[in-house]
């Protein structure tokens, strides 16, 4: 890793392997993931791995061979490699960078995916995975975080490489590679991987993605690897015929797991789906027998509580009723028409006031999306508050470069507008509340968008659920859009410039 210096000799680029570092896209056991891009090369995602991954000559080779099989994967569900270095000075992976929000913060952004999308998903998720095993390479770490949105398109990251990471030097100091509640039984209990693995971590992913809730609970990491072990999993919200595929493929042992073929035939007709069939009141896991390890509670008949009640903390939220969303819809819709409103008579003041909900909104979106992994990974704490406090200045800086990029999109669509309005002779107050009309549909839908439609959805949910609060809101904005036509009725003011451009 390289850097130049600055006047006061702090570096201020970093590049590796000839990259150029743009920005830090995240961090995990193996290594820290940047954007990177060579001069006049397109951007990748460059994954720079920890010293105590690749240490020695003999995990460099180990990280070399896995490089070379994974070069083999092809599929348009999969960020394949590009480049990569085993034997650089700092080792690195590079990958096609995929621009958009993890399942994890997508789903925690738009909350859970349904219908047909649901079922779009677990289909490319598993012909994807079905892409990896042909190459002859087994993902071993497939969960919500390391599948990358490209619109309604799943792209699997990551894959393959936790078996670089399968060291005996790594496990005596005690290294998971994985995350609790994604990582079948067999491997907390040591044994090898398979494609039945990544079939559980599959279903695990998916049942994720429909019900906005990790299958197997939150909590301490043991209790959830406890779960996992018993198959005490909960698929409450889910389609009947989606859960009776998640219910088969997340089977503790993994002889009794479908292969990905099986799957995707299942999801092309659910009809298909074999029963689990009878159960012992107590089944010993294969893997667990095949160690000779017991538990040390042996019961001789099923529990009385049932998967729900053992995870009733994680029930689902109860989904919004066709009138609900159609008093969320017309209560947003009435907030647009009262920006619009403010775009036509005081354009600069609603810019700028615009700018900053737009900044305090992705920020909050920022925080609570980091404060929801940290609850992922390790349950809720009583700090958890104080930590978000003192992190949210952090968050306010990093959420300005989405905010630009964003705003700047938006800005050039606006911009088209006024000049098509200019060409069709059209008044200065229709021009601008046009172009306000488009600048704000252009914030909605636009790269990044999630991060502001999202905390205005679960502003609006609330106030939606019944008529008396949500006739309220819808007063109060439309009184506010009359105010603003009643206090500028007689022309535009272009306070605080005093003229149109300032």
């Amino acid at each position: 890793m390289t850097s130049s210096p600055r006047a006061d000799g702090q570096p201020s680029t970093l590049t590796v392997g000839g990259y150029t570092l743009l920005t830090r896209l995240g961090e995990g056991g193996m290594g820290v993931v940047h954007l990177a891009q060579r001069p006049g090369g397109p951007r990748v995602a460059l994954k720079v791995l920890r010293p105590h991954i690749v240490g020695d000559d003999e995990a460099r080779a180990r990280l070399a061979r896995e490089v070379s099989s994974l070069r083999r994967i092809r599929s348009r569900w999969v960020a394949e490699i590009v480049d990569a270095d085993p034997y650089d000075d700092i080792p690195y992976v590079a990958t096609r960078y995929v621009p958009g929000l993890s399942l994890h913060d997508h789903v925690q952004e738009e909350g859970p995916i349904t219908g047909d999308d649901l079922w779009y998903l677990a289909e490319q998720l598993a012909e994807g995975l079905a892409d990896v095993h042909d190459a002859g390479v087994l993902h071993r770490d497939v969960k919500p975080s390391n599948v990358l949105m490209e619109g309604r398109t799943p792209i699997l990251i990551d894959f393959g490489l936790a078996r670089v990471a399968d060291d005996p030097k790594l496990t005596h100091t005690g290294w998971l590679l994985g995350t609790p509640g994604y990582l079948p039984p067999e491997v907390l209990y040591g044994d090898d991987a398979t494609e039945q693995t990544d079939v559980h971590s599959w279903a695990a992913t998916v049942a994720y993605a429909g019900t906005g809730r990790p299958p197997f609970g939150r909590g301490p990491s043991m209790a959830i690897m406890d779960r996992v072990r018993r198959g005490e999993h909960d698929l409450t919200g889910l389609p009947e015929e989606m859960a009776h595929i998640l219910e088969v493929a997340l089977d503790p042992d993994p002889l009794r797991r479908p292969d990905l073929e099986t799957v995707l035939d299942w999801l092309e007709d659910p009809l298909t789906v074999e029963p689990l069939g009878h159960r012992d009141a107590f089944t010993v896991p294969l893997a667990v027998a095949s160690a000779g390890r017991l538990p040390t509670e042996v019961v001789g008949e099923p529990s009385d509580r049932s998967h729900t009640e053992v995870l009733s903390q994680v029930s689902p939220p109860p989904r919004a009723t066709p009138a609900e969303r159609l008093r969320r819809g017309l209560l947003t819709a009435a907030l647009a028409a009262t920006a619009t409103v403010a775009a036509a008579t005081a354009p600069y003041a609603a810019l700028a006031v615009l700018l900053v909900v737009v900044w305090l909104l992705r920020s909050g979106s920022l925080a609570a999306s980091a404060a929801g992994s940290r609850r992922e990974l390790r349950g809720i704490r009583w700090y958890d508050a104080p930590q978000l406090l003192l992190a949210s200045p952090w968050h306010v800086l990093q959420a300005i470069p989405g905010v630009l990029v964003l705003v700047l999109w938006s800005a050039g669509l606006a911009a088209a507008c006024a000049l098509v309005c200019y060409g069709g002779h059209a008044g200065a107050q229709l021009t601008l509340a046009a172009s306000g009309l488009v600048f704000l549909v252009s914030l909605w839908i636009g790269p990044g968008g999630s991060r502001f439609r999202g905390p205005v959805g679960r502003i609006l949910a609330p106030l939606s659920r019944s008529t008396g609060p949500w006739a309220v809101a819808v007063g109060v904005v439309l009184a506010a859009a009359g105010a603003l036509v009643a206090a500028h009725g007689n022309g535009i003011d272009w306070a605080p410039f005093g003229r149109p451009f300032g």
